[in-house]
């Protein structure tokens, strides 16, 4: 039996939440194209009948403007330390810039095993993915580079093949049925939050979460309440909408995703509330959830 635990880390938005569902089979990390997408170290365990590897989705590392930003580099930061390989995700359709160099760097600090798996390959020529993989390899000792198209799935298996390679011999850490560590509640205020993401335009996304005030499950139905937090009074009229269209969008196409997720009918209610400046507030960020790791 090898198992290990494996981090993905890189800059926000090179696609780490998509592999990770890709890698797992099963979504477990919320995906839109808005940059810090992930706010919070989710784990998802991959199985076959030799090996254990549990996946750590981590925020992406960026330079913070407040305090909720300070946090989420501390738990990417803390994800380095503390797994046996790290997967450096680069999106090969962007120059690799200073944000890259800087996760580089963090990479270096930590000295663990390191593959750098080279994203969204679909979208490039062979010839010139040819080229960035020999531009990148004197980068770093990386262990393996891995070419991976993680929303086609194209390549996954073959990373999980050579992950195998370097993981210690050990015992499962999981149950064979356990596919995250992660709340049937967080992951489904997580999907209230995708839908906000996906839904509204670029000033809202990053002052907004979301939060689950009551679950309750019956044998065919479960009644959830949950909570939009946003920063101001505009951005909440804006997630509301005209007569509370832009509101029951989003909880309509959520209740979907939740009750997929749950396998029984959803009774969803949404509320919206403004707590200024809550990014910044570590009253708020405990609340919510952000310090939640054990240090």
């Amino acid at each position: 039996m090898r198992s290990g635990f494996v981090t993905l880390v890189g800059r926000p938005n090179v696609g780490k939440s998509t592999l990770i569902n890709s890698l797992v089979g099963y979504k477990i990390a919320i995906t839109s194209n808005k940059a810090q997408t992930t706010r919070n170290m989710i784990q998802g365990i991959y199985n076959d009948d030799d090996s254990q590897i549990v996946f750590v989705d981590t925020p992406g590392i960026h330079k913070p403007k407040h305090k909720l930003g300070q946090r989420l580099n501390e738990e990417a930061y803390y994800s380095i330390d503390d797994v046996d390989i790290i997967l450096f995700l680069v999106d090969v359709t962007m120059p690799f810039g200073k944000g890259d160099n800087f996760v580089l760097d963090k990479i270096k600090e930590a000295n663990k095993p390191t593959f750098l798996v080279l994203n969204k390959v679909d979208k490039i020529k062979r010839d010139d993915l040819f080229n960035l993989i020999l531009n990148y390899k004197d980068l770093y000792d990386f262990k393996e580079i891995v070419p991976v198209s993680a929303l086609k799935e194209k390549n996954v298996n073959e990373l999980i093949k050579t992950l195998k390679k370097y993981l210690p011999d050990s015992v499962k850490y999981f149950p064979d049925e356990e596919l995250t560590n992660t709340t049937i509640e967080f992951r489904a205020a997580e999907l209230i939050r995708e839908k906000v993401l996906r839904l509204t335009n670029e000033e809202v996304p990053h002052s907004v979460t979301c939060v689950v005030e009551k679950y309750i499950e019956k044998k065919d139905k479960a009644i959830i309440n949950a909570t939009i937090i946003v920063e101001r009074d505009s951005i909440k009229s804006i997630i509301i909408g005209k007569q509370g269209s832009m509101l029951k969008e989003i909880g309509s196409k959520a209740r979907i995703d939740i009750e997929n997720m749950i396998g029984k009918k959803v009774y969803l209610e949404i509320f919206v509330k403004t707590i200024k400046n809550w990014r910044d507030k570590e009253k708020y960020l405990k609340e919510l959830g952000f310090y939640d790791i054990d240090e």
